[in-house]
């Protein structure tokens, strides 16, 4: 197909789609002549992908091509491409406080959880301890137990729902397949899980306190 026609498919401008194959996103195309170039459904599924990391997932380019390199890469295990998904996640700015990266670490310690200290959560989870400490609400910390507990279980449905493509990989068949399965369920699953929180917010206030004015969605 012409680039017209992907780009009609796809929703991404000429332009756009130029530029991911300039940045290594998206592979070249096939020339046939001067000034043309054909794309195949390969180029359209590789397109949806990148778009579903930024528009979806809130990835910058750098870090979706980061991700998409893991992707590609034949010998990457696929441990590796999750943290090089979880790595490629939009992180605080300024590095927590010691104290913080500490309650965290022993959070997971109470947990009997093995982590990594370069993991981007520790960094990421640390930080929302320093924000409430800087608004004056360290209250807060009681949740930490119960969301911890949460995220054990959303865990498990993370490794459940890729499973079948790791041991697809792990037989030697479609690991790149299985390595995007991974990139996707990280990178879009934060996602998710925020709606799905939202949503779960909304009902449970209604539950305790009634539910909100006509009109009014929150």
């Amino acid at each position: 197909m012409r680039i017209s026609e992907l780009s009609e498919r796809s929703g991404v401008s000429p332009a756009s789609i130029k530029y991911y194959a300039r940045e290594g996103l998206l592979p070249a195309g096939e020339r046939t002549g001067y000034n043309q170039t054909d794309y195949t459904d390969a180029h359209l599924e590789r397109l949806r992908l990148i778009r579903s990391l930024i528009d979806v997932g809130g990835l910058s380019v750098a870090a979706t091509a980061a991700v998409l390199t893991a992707v590609d890469a034949p010998d990457l295990p696929l441990n590796e491409v999750l943290g090089t998904a979880q790595q490629a996640l939009p992180q605080p700015v300024a590095p927590p406080s010691r104290a913080s990266v500490e309650r965290i670490t022993a959070l997971a310690a109470d947990h009997g959880w093995h982590v990594h200290p370069g993991n981007p959560g520790v960094r990421t989870a640390a930080a929302v301890l320093d924000g409430w400490a800087a608004v004056g609400r360290g209250d807060l910390e009681s949740v930490l137990p119960a969301y911890a507990r949460a995220a054990d279980l959303v865990a498990d449905a993370d490794l459940d729902a890729v499973s079948d493509a790791v041991e697809a990989a792990r037989a030697g068949r479609d690991r790149a397949s299985a390595a995007q399965t991974v990139v996707v369920g990280t990178v879009l699953g934060d996602q998710l899980l925020a709606g799905l929180r939202r949503i779960a917010q909304q009902n449970a206030a209604g539950r305790r306190y009634g539910p909100p004015p006509e009109g009014n969605s929150s």
